[in-house]
């Protein structure tokens, strides 16, 4: 039987120290102490450098060109109250201002051509359809910067469900903006149809008020409007200027003005009283169907060889017409 060998219990050998490898204390130590010291290392540079920009005097900033901002204008959802007329050729706003117009008409000339324009269609009528004072009202306020076979197409189904103040109230605001939507302008013209319409009825028991100013006072409503209303629903010689006689007038050289109400005031100077019933019509549908805006028919111009315009290309009225 072979010796038996003693084994040492002094100082044992380590498992780790069996293996070849150092021991586990010297090495989270030795990589605790390399980790501090980069750390030290770059705190201390990250720190000499923000003491440095600190102290560094701060350079100006550029500051951008500001950008031209856009105007964008508000459109207004105010309907004008007058009405809306082209301006007449920058020539002739000249010559009017410099007061070197066209040569005037003479009283013999008006005379002449109301005659011709009674004679033609003895009694002139609007083209709104209309059956009272009230619906002629709704009509005007609607046809604001619409033509006037636009507005009879909505208010014909209109005027079948609210045909008075107060139905139109009780219609509200909402429904009739589904009547009139295909008439420019058309939310602004409900809001004033039905605040008009309730003013009708409580201050004039649903009736219109045979007054101007009465009339200018309703929303929507203007001095051309309460013309409009007042000559053709109560019979008064007033001539509503819009902006078919606004360019007859300055044109033709009839009633030259810078605005409405200055051919207005000239045209009641110059029209004989006698036409004054009708020459609202006379002179609208004239300007509307003969004297347009673009390419207007001298060549069925009953007042050809009276019009003072230097650039008409008719000198003598149609055979036929009465002299």
């Amino acid at each position: 039987m072979p010796p038996i060998r003693h084994i040492s219990t002094i100082n044992p050998v380590r498992p780790s120290e069996r293996c070849g490898v150092s021991t586990a204390e010297n090495n989270v130590g030795s990589s605790l102490a390399a980790l501090s010291a980069a750390i030290a290392v770059l705190y201390t540079d990250k720190m000499a450098k923000r003491t440095t920009r600190r102290n560094r005097a701060p350079a100006r900033r550029k500051r951008a060109a500001p950008r031209k901002q856009k105007r964008v204008a508000k459109k207004s959802t105010r309907l004008a109250t007058t009405a809306r007329v082209r301006r007449p050729p920058k020539a002739a706003m000249a010559a009017v201002a410099a007061g070197k117009t066209m040569s005037a008409w003479t009283a013999d000339e008006i005379e002449t051509a109301f005659r011709r324009f009674a004679a033609a269609n003895p009694d002139p009528r609007g083209e709104l359809k209309h059956v009272d004072p009230y619906t002629l009202l709704v009509a005007v306020v609607l046809s604001a910067q619409a033509t006037d076979a636009g507005v009879n197409k909505a208010t014909g189904p209109l005027f079948q469900v609210a045909s008075t103040p107060a139905a139109m109230v009780a219609l509200g605001e909402e429904k009739l903006r589904d009547y009139i939507k295909t008439i420019g302008l058309f939310n602004t013209k409900a809001k004033n149809v039905i605040a008009l319409s309730q003013q009708l009825v409580e201050r004039y028991g649903g009736k219109v008020p045979h007054d101007r100013e009465a009339l200018e006072a309703l929303p929507g409503v203007g001095r051309k409007s309460a013309n409009v209303v007042l000559n053709t629903a109560f019979g008064e010689p007033t001539i509503a200027v819009d902006t078919h006689i606004f360019r007859l007038g300055n044109r033709t050289g009839i009633a030259p003005g810078l605005t409405p109400f200055e051919v207005e005031v000239k045209l009641n100077e110059v029209v004989p009283d006698r036409y004054k019933l009708h020459a609202h019509h006379w002179l609208i549908l004239h300007g509307r169907y003969i004297c347009k805006a673009t390419k207007p028919a001298c060549d069925r111009c009953i007042i050809a060889d009276l019009c003072k315009w230097p650039e008409k290309t008719a000198d003598a009225a149609p055979p036929g017409t009465a002299l």
